[in-house]
């Protein structure tokens, strides 16, 4: 069994679906296709959520309209029966339209775990039904009743041992030799769909991969492998044929964005080898994590992280922070789900980098209650292996940085362009 997983971008239009659909004709033997959501319908579904919550039901129509439209154009261009496509997803929106006619849910998180994983469980139908009309014989398998996870909505943990029992009857009774089945999402035990977190459907693929004990895990993307920076962002990047299960976290960790944090552990627990191929490119070589590599990283990795914040805590009196306050300040921060990416401390401070997401605010209010808080936001956290003096002139030169941490191999920079203090 091989396990592939195509993101959003490789399947954000008919030819990206074509595309998908000749990559699965060149492979042999039995393979698990883990499916993203199409293109930015993730985010668009956000945005329905977004009206829903604020009882906004006329622009979450108009904006659930949009969305269907965007599907019905690819399904257009894509299958020689059109009606066929149009039935594959029209019960998925019937019910996301039912939600919205509902009274609204007052759990945000459980709100958007029932939305937002449309988007997954829409693009995967489309894609089963082309492949039957193409003649690539496939099952369509729906995760939130295979991968048991618990009530902890939109980061939800899965139940390992559960889901593999989960797994193995599903494909026992539907015996064949390629799997269609949905990134990100999950169940918990009431039945009530989940979420594995953003980006969370690489993590799928590799336990899709270690409870099959798969060959292997390829992620197909829109570059040719793993890239020593953002294209996007940095001028002539390298390519990084191979990295071990190590690197792979530390960089992911750091806030690389080409593998999932979450991914590498259900891999490395069974050797199984994750290959990062471009989808325009089938026959390239992309690159490899693995247990060992026969040459180290030799080049930098530049890894920026956008949209940080750093929030600063202090006694109210001068007691040690360390002593009595450490324990209190991380609970509050786990408690509101906010991931530290940077820690710097002194006696009577302690400052710490996070994603500025929308649980920050309830963050902040919690610890003013017992902290004196100070924070700073419209920050990028640069990360850098294999630092040398001309990076540092190179890529920090015309900002403002706030906090620098640096070690013989790694230097981090937290920093922005223009100052604004908080």
């Amino acid at each position: 069994m091989k396990v592939y997983k195509f993101g959003g971008a490789s399947v954000r239009s008919a030819a990206g679906v074509r595309n998908l659909a000749h990559i699965l004709s060149l492979s042999e033997g039995q393979m698990f296709v883990v499916i993203s959501a199409m293109g930015k319908t993730t985010n668009a579904l956000e945005e329905v959520l977004e009206h829903y919550m604020q009882s906004e039901q006329t622009q979450a129509f108009e904006k659930l309209k949009t969305i269907k439209t965007f599907h019905l154009e690819i399904i257009e261009h894509l299958f020689t029966d059109v009606q066929t496509g149009k039935d594959a997803i029209e019960p998925i929106f019937t019910e996301l339209q039912a939600i919205l006619s509902a009274p609204i849910d007052a759990e945000y998180d459980k709100a958007y775990d029932r939305i937002v994983s449309c988007g997954e469980l829409i693009s995967t139908r489309i894609i089963s039904a082309y492949l039957n009309e193409c003649g690539i014989p496939n099952k369509w398998l729906d995760m939130r009743h295979i991968l048991q996870t618990d009530s902890n909505f939109r980061e939800a943990n899965i139940y390992m041992e559960e889901s593999a029992e989960r797994l193995k009857q599903a494909i026992d009774q539907q015996p064949a030799t390629i799997y269609i089945g949905q990134g990100f999402i999950g169940g918990n035990t009431q039945g009530h769909p989940t979420t594995l977190g953003r980006e969370g459907s690489d993590y799928t693929a590799a336990v899709v991969a270690n409870l099959l004990n798969a060959e292997s895990v390829t992620i197909w993307k829109d570059v040719p492998g793993i890239l020593n920076a953002d294209p996007r962002i940095f001028p002539d990047t390298i390519h990084i044929p191979e990295l071990t299960y190590y690197d792979a976290v530390e960089l992911a960790y750091s806030g690389a964005q080409v593998i999932h944090p979450k991914t590498i552990k259900p891999l490395e627990n069974k050797h199984i080898p994750l290959f990062v191929k471009p989808f325009e490119n089938p026959e390239a070589s992309g690159s490899v994590i693995k247990a060992s590599t026969k040459h180290p990283i030799d080049v930098p990795v530049l890894i920026l992280r956008k949209n940080q914040i750093l929030i600063t805590v202090r006694p109210r009196d001068f007691s040690f922070v360390l002593e009595d306050g450490l324990s209190t300040m991380f609970n509050i921060l786990h408690k509101h789900r906010l991931k530290i990416s940077l820690i710097q401390s002194s006696a009577v401070t302690i400052s710490v980098c996070v994603d500025n997401t929308r649980y920050v605010e309830g963050a902040l209010s919690e610890l003013h209650n017992k902290f004196r808080v100070t924070y700073n936001d419209q920050l990028e956290l640069l990360t850098i292996r294999g630092v040398t003096p001309e990076i540092i002139a190179r890529t920090t030169g015309n900002k403002e940085i706030l906090l620098m941490q640096k070690t013989r191999r790694t230097a981090r920079f937290l920093m922005k362009s223009q100052p604004q203090i908080i």
